[in-house]
């Protein structure tokens, strides 16, 4: 029988309620077994992260235990959830912030670190007002083993959620990201290195450095991690898949009848999920293309017997990235998808790589000129050239995601792009990346404003931007 634990069917609103339903044993195990074999019981679970790459959770931690070595270490939470079709982290905060304050120690007390933050979208008001709450009701109660646990604002910017960006931005810096991962030059780290984000070191300091190396999860990972915790390694592979065990947070959106997003053992076939969460498709409407994000190759009505499960969906090549899948029907040409993702992407990079920033612009503008019938073919040989040179000398992921999506809707639906340049019309339906604000009553909520954001940063509604890169 089914029976979630990460989303409860009525939320958790008080660190007594969350006593009742077995709050405190995951951190109280760990004080009681040790750092070391706590992250042990992490590794034996087999839990895997959440935010999208599936590395396993408890050897990240035993790796940052090992490069810290008992200098100064931090942990981070990544709640800033920017990525289209995605809400499942907020989702969960709203329904218990406490278990999220119970990770976060946990992973914090295991990795020997400091302290921790969470950063968090300073937008997400409500989220913001339930972990504000849960924190210093854990405090209050002892369930924070004396751990400082810091919630820092952040930007409504897509970088917002790149661990060395959220980093920059716990420093007080813009989200930009970093030359190097948080293992290496973590949070207020002071490691003289040639990228910009170095603290200054105090003069005379005999410590010639300080590289402070960072825990960063996802606040779905760090949730479960106390599950795993209270209840055990063995409860936790009961569920799922031998690969991919337990349970995870999906978010269903697009051309579905309705939007939904529920806590799903992992192996549900997607297609069933698609039903459960989204009623399926609208009738006389199928399936033509499914992205998980906009991070990973696009999907077809192939993968609906796929189960949820990182190994599964790569073997089959996509992935399964947050579990935020978005589903468009056979109205919908994979010209506009191109160009949607692309055009996201473009807005959104930070400019700091230029093959990055310049090289999605220039995708982005030939997507849009065989969209609206201006094409030539030589058009779509120059975007394939262009998305050869989107990752030179790129700092973050965000230029592979367009090599990646755009590249795969150029395989997988070439037809769409030939017809364009024939003469065909496009049939455009102004479709827009699912930025959501809220999915309430089965429907999705999008930031309509984000419409107008421009690929300077700014919004033409407001003007233009100043600086290197605008964060709101």
């Amino acid at each position: 029988m089914f029976e979630p634990y990460l989303l409860p069917e009525v939320p958790v609103t008080s660190v007594t309620e969350w006593i009742a339903i077995g709050g405190g044993k995951g951190l109280a195990r760990a004080l009681d077994i040790g750092p070391v074999a706590t992250i042990d019981q992490v590794v034996a679970s087999g839990l895997r992260g959440r935010g999208g790459a599936g590395f396993p959770v408890g050897l990240k931690w035993r790796s940052l235990r090992e490069t810290a070595a008992g200098g100064t270490s931090f942990v981070v939470c990544n709640a800033s959830e920017g990525e289209p079709g995605t809400f499942k982290d907020r989702t969960l905060l709203r329904r218990n912030a406490y278990q999220l304050i119970e990770g976060v120690a946990i992973a914090t007390f295991a990795i020997g670190a400091d302290s921790a933050f969470i950063g968090l979208k300073a937008k997400y008001t409500e989220e913001h007002e339930n972990l504000g709450r849960a924190l210093a009701e854990m405090e209050a109660a002892g369930l924070t083993a004396g751990i400082p646990i810091t919630i820092v604002p952040g930007p409504d910017s897509y970088l917002f959620g790149e661990e060395t960006a959220l980093l920059q931005a716990i420093q007080g810096e813009p989200a930009a990201p970093r030359l190097f991962p948080p293992y290496i030059q973590g949070v207020f780290a002071s490691t003289p290195n040639i990228d910009w984000s170095a603290m200054p070191r105090a003069t005379g300091d005999p410590q010639l450095s300080d590289p402070a190396p960072t825990l960063v999860n996802n606040v779905e990972s760090l949730s479960t991690a106390a599950h795993v915790m209270a209840k055990g390694a063995d409860w936790f592979r009961s569920m799922g898949t031998e690969a991919t065990p337990g349970h995870g947070i999906c978010t269903i959106v697009g051309d579905t009848v309705k939007a939904g997003v529920a806590e799903i053992e992992m192996g549900t076939p997607l297609g069933e999920i698609i039903d459960r969460l989204g009623g399926g498709m609208p009738e006389g409407r199928r399936i033509k293309a499914i992205l998980s994000g906009i991070s990973n190759p696009v999907m077809t009505e192939e993968f609906l017997d796929v189960p949820l499960c990182f190994d599964a969906f790569r073997a089959r090549g996509s992935g399964i990235g947050s579990c935020g899948f978005i589903v468009y029907d056979d109205t919908t040409d994979a010209v506009e998808i191109g160009y949607t993702c692309s055009h996201w992407l473009s807005v959104e990079s930070c400019g700091q790589c230029n093959g990055c920033k310049v090289g999605t612009m220039g995708v982005t503008a030939l997507l849009k000129k065989i969209m609206v019938g201006e094409g030539e073919y030589r058009d779509i040989a120059d975007i394939g050239a262009r998305i050869m040179k989107l990752t030179d000398a790129n700092r973050c992921f965000l230029p592979e995601q367009d090599q990646i999506v755009v590249s795969s809707l150029l395989r997988t639906f070439p037809q769409d792009f030939l017809d364009a340049v024939d003469g065909k019309p496009v049939n455009i339906r102004d479709v827009m990346p699912p930025k959501l604000v809220d999915i309430a009553d089965g429907k999705m909520i999008l930031d309509e404003h984000w419409r107008l954001k421009q690929e300077n940063w700014a919004y033409s509604d407001i003007g233009t931007a100043t600086g290197v890169y605008r964060t709101e």
